[in-house]
């Protein structure tokens, strides 16, 4: 099925959803015959479930007085303890064998196609910009990291990706380094906003912020120097992408209209795993999980209509949710974004060429900053002379990027 009904299923009640341990921790997929989409999908996923308890203990902090009272506070703590748990699950599924490197792999495999998915079908067309543009920084990060790997672990990095997703340059890594300020976007607005952006959001925010969070905490624990740098420099971009995701949501949200979106698009992204998971085992798991997060919803929603007079429609003006997200090859795709796009740069919340930046952009000085003493994503590439490493790694219009960042920074 192309499309979600939300509205057409049940929801598992939450006193039926406590797991034991065995029941929590499953059986890890292999990773030498896991497909590789199988991969990401346990990687978004777990980046979905940990933005929704991430958020919810924000929220619980700041509900204020409106919201202060019992009702509102339980409802939340359930259903943070199952999202908890279902992280825990999802997360579990990645084999303990599998390298930090190999699983940095599957990230940007998810952060390119997942992100080509979203801006395909987004209604948007400034929401669909914004993703186009962190799109190319995330396809650079495979490349560099594909470099890290043959180099340290003497491994294609294409097996990873088995050949789904195109491993080579984009925005090159050295000048996506950015002014905090030009990390500021525009935002939707909640009333008017297509139910397909506002899930678009949610989900580009989780992914994100979960790659951000895995490379922060996992940098460190690598040996060799360059990597750790590396590490560090990609986390920032990283960091830089949460940002500007988290700008295009709605400030006006309520926190009850925030949690029942995210609960719904918990519930969105299982329906589409399932739709499309080739791994009989693992289907099982997002279909279970699936009716865990309708059931989430429906509770999120009677608070909402209790306290606010509101109800999920009232949220989507819509009972159709189309098309699902679905993980598949975007090589097309990319390959007109980086021919077309390469050289935008953000200024004042659009975006513009480079060659149009105006000289005292606050980047260029920034980027003179950062990179004082020469970049990691730079050194990573010339780290063989063989491989990946080898090729001529930028094209003629990368190269200038380069070329005009480093005059500008100077000057």
């Amino acid at each position: 099925m192309a499309q979600f009904r939300p509205f057409e299923h049940p929801g598992t009640p939450i006193e039926e959803q406590y797991m034991s341990w065995n029941e929590m921790i499953k059986n890890p997929y292999n990773k030498n015959t896991v497909d590789a989409y199988t991969r990401t999908r346990v990687i978004l996923m777990n980046g979905i479930e940990n933005n929704a308890v991430i958020t919810s203990h924000a929220m619980d902090r700041m509900l204020g007085r409106t919201l202060d009272n019992t009702e509102i506070k339980a409802g939340l703590a359930a259903i943070r303890r199952m999202d908890s748990q279902h992280q825990q699950l999802v997360e579990w599924l990645n084999p303990a064998d599998q390298t930090i490197l190999e699983t940095t792999i599957g990230y940007e495999q998810v952060a390119v196609d997942l992100t080509a998915n979203l801006a395909k079908n987004e209604p948007d067309p400034y929401h669909k910009q914004v993703l186009d543009f962190a799109l190319l920084e995330d396809f650079d990060h495979l490349y560099r990291y594909g470099c890290l790997m043959e180099a340290l672990e003497n491994k294609d990095p294409n097996n990873i990706t088995q050949g789904k997703t195109d491993i080579k340059p984009g925005r090159p890594t050295v000048i996506e380094h950015r002014h905090p300020y030009d990390s500021l976007r525009m935002h939707y607005n909640k009333d008017t906003a297509d139910a397909k952006t506002k899930l678009n959001h949610l989900t580009i925010v989780s992914g994100e912020q979960q790659t951000m969070l895995y490379y922060k905490t996992h940098g460190s624990m690598l040996a060799d120097d360059l990597s750790r740098k590396l590490y560090a420099e990609i986390a920032e971009i990283e960091q830089q992408h949460v940002s500007q995701y988290e700008m295009v949501g709605d400030p006006a949200e309520t926190m009850l209209e925030k949690a029942t979106m995210i609960q719904l698009n918990e519930a969105y992204n299982y329906y589409s795993c399932m739709q499309t998971e080739t791994d009989p085992r693992i289907r099982k798991i997002w279909e279970h999980l699936f009716y865990d997060e309708m059931g989430h919803t429906y509770m999120c929603e009677a608070l909402l209509k209790k306290y606010e007079g509101r109800d999920l429609m009232d949220l989507l003006k819509t009972d159709v949710i189309e098309p699902l997200i679905v993980f598949e090859p975007n090589k097309d795709y990319v390959n007109m974004v980086l021919d077309t796009q390469v050289d935008l740069q953000p200024y004042n919340m659009r975006f513009m060429r480079t060659r149009d930046l105006p000289s005292n952009w606050a980047s260029f000085d920034y980027q003179r900053k950062v990179n004082a003493g020469g970049a990691p994503s730079e050194t990573v590439v010339h780290l063989l002379d063989r491989g990946l490493a080898s090729m001529a790694y930028l094209g003629p219009a990368q190269r200038a990027l380069i070329e005009m960042a480093n005059r500008a920074s100077a000057a």
